[in-house]
């Protein structure tokens, strides 16, 4: 069992997780080792350098096991094994090994609320095998049970049911080839306690957890009469999500990673209708932290922002427990699309600007690969290469999460730009050439090294990371946001004008140009600085 060489120093050292800054690193479209256009564990290894000068605390990475690829790994096949495509379970290992040689964590997926339509059980479950208990298949409803069981639908549109050759139907919330494990039977948690174990006895440092909300279904899966259920996901209670139930899987699990030295996490992917509810995921003898999407989904708007900062400090402090930032994932607009509403430049400050804002919060933050690059979203990519499945049916989601995986850009030219020898397996924009790392390493002024610069400060300040904070204004109705924390202050001009503010401190770092007279200072439009106070 390996573990990192280098850990934080101080009382903190043994609750690392608590404002560690972690990198989602989206292994298909990370860097790719063997030429074949598509990323994997190799890849990501030679580019280990990268995370460690950028000053990561660890790095998480999506699905990289068996599987058929349906929904880009998230359709697991076999949990103990790693796809090919990306390469062996020695790689894996290495890897492991390597990020901890750097003073980086490895924190892998896990994939509880359904395996691949691949997956040994699920064969033997359509043969007719005692292993169809492992999963939801009920009769049909109306003549012949033609129709599906319920009206729940899936979260990538159409029916969540899918009909057997013998006339039965399985329940599936994502793609068909994804269907769901039932979890009240106990061979199902013996079986995920045991993959745990073997990647935990590998040396990872935790797992992200998907659909953290989903495993357990209302008794009965009673219909829900509306239509759009995806939209309803994260703000309406639905029979499939956010069961109460589900925090007994999670409670078990938190015995089985506490029960490993060096600070083992789980961090949940759960979608609840309130961070209220959001915060039971993360009491204490639950996992350790939970995405707070409340934070991503919030529009560019200083008092939205104020309220959502507030309500999740408030949630998650009730329990103990830290508060986790994110801007940007593999299944959302990047958000420097989101925020510019189509103008690249405006959305470009404004990512450069909520970036700082997020760095500087009490708490965790999640940086996903590319934004330190300020990518944008490729919303114009053709249809006959696009990949994600709600793509491909109707009335699901936007079909568009294919923009946000398209591999980064390491060199300023080259096939691929550095990512690999073979191409990319989605088309990278030509612009990409002056985002690359290459072009942006050292370069004053670059997204990359603002990214660096606030990396390095947020372990050298005391003040920030893990801890408090208090605003400086009464409101946000001017578009600030205004705060402190200990020896530091944050200030946020979310307005289209330039903001006249008297000295805040020594400033340390800006998204832009400061005017500064030494006792009063200009802050640009829609940009965020840092002071030593």
């Amino acid at each position: 069992m390996t573990s990192p060489a280098r850990t934080p120093a101080g009382p903190g050292a043994a609750r690392w997780w608590r404002d560690a800054v972690i990198y989602q690193v989206y292994v298909r479209s990370f860097a790719d080792g063997d030429g074949d256009g598509v990323g994997d564990l190799p890849g990501i290894r030679a580019r280990l350098p990268h995370l460690a000068e950028l000053g990561v605390d660890a790095v998480w990475l999506t699905p990289f096991y068996t599987s058929p690829q349906a929904d880009g790994g998230y359709d697991v096949a076999d949990y103990r094994s790693v796809d090919p495509r990306f390469g062996t379970l020695a790689d894996a290992e290495q890897l492991i090994a390597a990020a901890h040689r750097s003073g980086i964590r490895v924190i892998v997926d896990v994939v509880p609320n359904h395996t691949s339509e691949q997956h040994e059980w699920f064969r033997a479950a359509l043969a007719g095998g005692p292993e169809r208990d492992l999963y939801h298949f009920r009769p049909g409803r109306g003549a012949d049970g033609r129709l599906p069981p319920n009206d729940w639908e899936s979260v990538f549109g159409g029916p969540a049911w899918s009909r057997t050759a013998d006339g039965s139907w399985y329940l599936h919330l994502f793609a068909p080839e994804q269907p769901d494990l039932n979890w009240e039977n106990p061979a199902v948690h013996a079986e995920f306690d045991s993959i745990l174990r073997f990647w935990l006895d590998r040396g990872v440092d935790g797992f992200r957890v998907d659909v953290a909300h989903g495993m357990v279904k209302a008794a009965g899966m009673p219909d829900i009469g509306a239509r759009e259920q995806a939209r309803m996901i994260g703000s309406q209670v639905l029979p499939f999500f956010d069961q109460d139930a589900v925090h007994l899987i999670h409670r078990g699990w938190r015995r089985l990673l506490d029960s490993y030295e060096g600070e083992r996490i789980g961090v949940a992917e759960a979608w609840a209708p309130s961070a209220e509810r959001l915060a039971l995921y993360v009491r204490p003898d639950e996992l350790h932290q939970a995405f707070n999407f409340q934070f991503l989904t919030c529009p560019w708007d200083a008092a939205a922002m104020r309220a959502v900062v507030d309500s999740s400090l408030r949630a998650t402090g009730s329990v103990g427990a830290p508060t986790t930032w994110v801007l940007s994932n593999h299944d959302v607009v990047r958000h420097r699309t989101r925020y510019g509403g189509g103008d690249g430049a405006r959305g470009l400050r404004r990512a450069r600007a909520a970036a700082l804002l997020m760095l500087a919060l009490p708490g965790s933050a999640y940086l996903y690969q590319g934004e330190e690059l300020g990518l944008p979203e490729v919303a114009d990519l053709p249809d006959e290469v696009r990949q994600d499945p709600s793509f491909f049916r109707t009335d699901g989601q936007d079909g568009l999460r294919d923009g946000c995986r398209v591999p980064i850009p390491w060199e300023a030219d080259g096939p691929s730009y550095g990512f690999g020898s073979g191409g990319s397996w989605l088309p990278q924009p030509e612009q990409w050439s002056r985002l690359s790392v290459a072009a942006q390493r050292g370069t004053a002024g670059s997204t990359l090294e603002l990214y660096r610069r606030a990396l390095a400060l947020r372990r050298e300040l005391p003040g920030l990371g893990d801890g408090e904070m208090e605003w400086v204004s009464g409101g946000a109705a001017d578009g600030l946001l205004d705060f402190v924390r200990p020896g530091f202050r944050c200030t946020l001009n979310t307005g289209p004008e330039p903001v006249e503010l008297s000295s805040p401190g020594s400033l340390l770092l800006a998204s832009a140009e400061v005017e500064d007279d030494g006792s009063t200072v200009v802050l640009a439009a829609e940009s965020c600085a840092w002071w030593e106070i």
